[in-house]
C-alpha cells in the first residue's frame, strides 16, 4: 500500500530540521494542509494533475503570498511581504503540489557558483565540500537529496542547468516566456526563464506542464534513426577538465549507437559576435537597471562580488543597449538557420568539475575564473533564445557533470521527448 502524502511530507520535514542551508524558509503548516487535501482527493479517486501530492520546492526568487521574497540577499529582508503568489506558484497550488519551502540561491541569482554569504552555502549532493552550482543551488540539492521531489528554479545564464549538472539531476531552461515571469525578482528580463529541476526528464516534463499551464507530454516511440543532432566542441570544450571531455565524448558515442545521426557543428564565431554586440554583457546592463534604486540605498548589504558584476553594466548607454538588442535578434535568426535540419545539438553543460567551496570563498581570481567557465556553455542558450536541458553525465569518483541538449525556441516538447530518448546514453546506461 502506498504511503500517504502527509506521511511522506512528515518524513521530509523531519529530515530537513530548520532547512538551512538548502532552504531559506520552510512552509510546514501550509504544506501539511496541502498534503492532507491531496490525501482526501486520493481517497476520493480524484487527481488535479500529474504532480498532485508531489512535494515541490520553489526558489526564493518567486513570490509566495504573505512572505518577503529575499532573493538570497539580506538587502531585501526588510521588504514588504508579497501580496499574492507569483503565477507560477499559483499554478503549482492549482495542480495540487505540496510546496515544502523556498530554496537557497546565489544572491540575486547572479553567479553560477552557488555561494551565499547571508544564508550559507549548501554543498553539492555528491560531495558536501564542493559547490552546488548556481544560482538555483538549493533547488538542485533538494531534489538530489530527496527533500523535494521536484523543484522550481530560474535560468538566466544556466542557473537551472549548472546546479543540475553538479548534483546529478536534470534541469531545464524552457524557451523564454514559456512560464510567466510575473512575481519573480528579475536578473535580466530578456534572458530570464523559470524552469524545472527533477531527478529525470519525466519529472521535468510534469513540472513544466504545471508551470506553463499546458501539457508537455512524453509520447514514447520516438525513432532514433529519424533524429539528427549537432555535436559542439571547439569553444565549448575550451579549458575543460579531462574528466569532462572524456565523459562527453563517451556520451556522444553512446548517443550515436542509438542510431541517432550526429555531426559536428561550429558556433564559435557566432558566439564571439554575440559577445561583441554591447560594450558590457547584456546580463550586467539589465541587472544594473533592475538594481539601480536598491543599490543606491543598500549597497552595503550586497555581496561584494555580486555588486561588482552589476556595476559592470552601469556605464552602458541606452543607445548601445538598443543597438545590441537589434544585433542580438539578427544573430538569433542566423543560429536558427544554422540549426535548420537538425533536431538540436549536444554540448557539455559545464566544462569543469565542481570546485570546492573553500577554494571559491578564499580566492576572488579562482572564483571569477570558475564562474566564467561554468556559465559559458549554458549562457549560449539564453543569449540565443534556445530551449535547453542538462542530463546527468557521471564523471567518475562519484562526481557529476551534465550533457546539455538544446534546440531552437519553441521546440520544448520535442526537446523533452528527445532528452528522454538519450537520457540513458547520457548516464552511461
Amino acid at each position: 500500500m502506498s504511503r500517504s502524502v502527509r506521511d511522506k511530507l512528515e518524513t521530509t520535514l523531519a529530515r530537513l530540521g530548520d532547512g538551512a542551508p538548502v532552504f531559506t524558509r520552510l512552509l510546514a503548516d501550509s504544506a501539511r494542509a496541502e498534503a492532507d487535501a491531496a490525501d482526501r482527493r486520493r481517497e476520493a479517486g480524484l487527481q488535479l494533475s500529474p504532480i498532485d501530492g508531489t512535494i515541490v520546492s520553489v526558489k526564493d526568487l518567486l513570490d509566495v503570498k504573505g512572505m518577503t521574497t529575499w532573493a538570497g540577499s539580506s538587502a531585501l529582508k526588510g521588504a514588504a511581504p508579497a501580496a499574492q503568489d507569483a503565477p507560477s506558484v499559483a499554478r503549482l497550488r492549482r495542480a495540487g503540489a505540496v510546496i515544502v519551502g523556498k530554496t537557497n540561491m546565489t544572491e540575486f541569482a547572479f553567479s553560477g557558483i552557488g555561494l551565499n554569504a547571508s544564508f550559507g552555502t549548501p554543498g553539492s549532493a555528491p560531495d558536501k565540500a564542493r559547490i552546488p552550482g548556481g544560482s538555483s543551488s538549493g533547488a538542485a540539492v533538494s531534489v538530489a537529496e530527496g527533500t523535494s521531489e521536484l523543484a522550481v528554479g530560474t535560468d538566466t545564464g544556466g542557473s537551472c542547468r549548472i546546479p543540475a549538472a553538479f548534483n546529478g539531476i536534470a534541469g531545464m531552461k524552457p524557451t523564454h516566456g514559456t512560464v510567466p515571469a510575473d512575481g519573480c525578482f528579475p536578473l535580466a528580463p530578456s534572458l530570464d526563464s523559470i524552469g524545472p529541476l527533477a531527478k529525470d526528464v519525466a519529472g521535468c516534463a510534469r513540472l513544466l506542464s504545471a508551470l506553463a499551464d499546458k501539457p508537455f507530454d512524453l509520447e514514447g516511440g520516438l525513432s532514433a534513426r529519424r533524429v539528427r543532432l549537432g555535436v559542439a566542441r571547439g569553444g565549448f570544450l575550451a579549458e575543460a577538465d579531462a574528466s569532462v571531455a572524456k565523459a562527453y565524448e563517451a556520451a556522444v558515442e553512446r548517443v550515436a549507437r542509438l542510431g541517432i545521426a550526429v555531426e559536428p557543428v561550429d558556433f564559435d564565431a557566432l558566439y564571439k559576435e554575440m559577445f561583441a554586440i554591447c560594450p558590457s554583457p547584456l546580463v550586467t546592463v539589465e541587472a544594473a537597471a533592475v538594481h539601480r534604486d536598491l543599490m543606491a540605498s543598500k549597497a552595503e548589504s550586497y555581496d561584494r562580488r555580486v555588486a561588482a558584476r552589476i556595476a559592470i553594466g552601469v556605464p552602458c548607454k541606452a543607445v548601445d543597449y538598443i543597438i545590441a538588442m537589434e544585433r542580438r535578434r539578427a544573430l538569433i535568426a542566423r543560429l536558427a538557420a544554422m540549426l535548420d535540419g537538425l533536431d538540436g545539438f549536444l554540448a557539455p553543460t559545464v566544462p569543469i568539475e565542481a570546485p570546492t567551496i573553500a577554494a571559491m570563498e578564499a580566492d576572488d581570481e579562482a572564483f571569477h575564473t570558475a564562474n566564467r567557465l561554468v556559465l559559458r556553455n549554458p549562457a549560449f542558450c539564453n543569449l540565443f533564445d534556445l530551449c535547453s536541458i542538462s542530463l546527468p553525465m557521471p564523471l567518475g569518483d562519484g562526481l557529476s557533470g551534465g550533457l546539455m541538449l538544446s534546440a531552437v525556441a519553441g521546440r520544448d516538447a520535442q526537446l523533452l521527448n528527445l532528452a528522454k530518448l538519450i537520457e540513458p546514453a547520457a548516464a552511461g546506461l
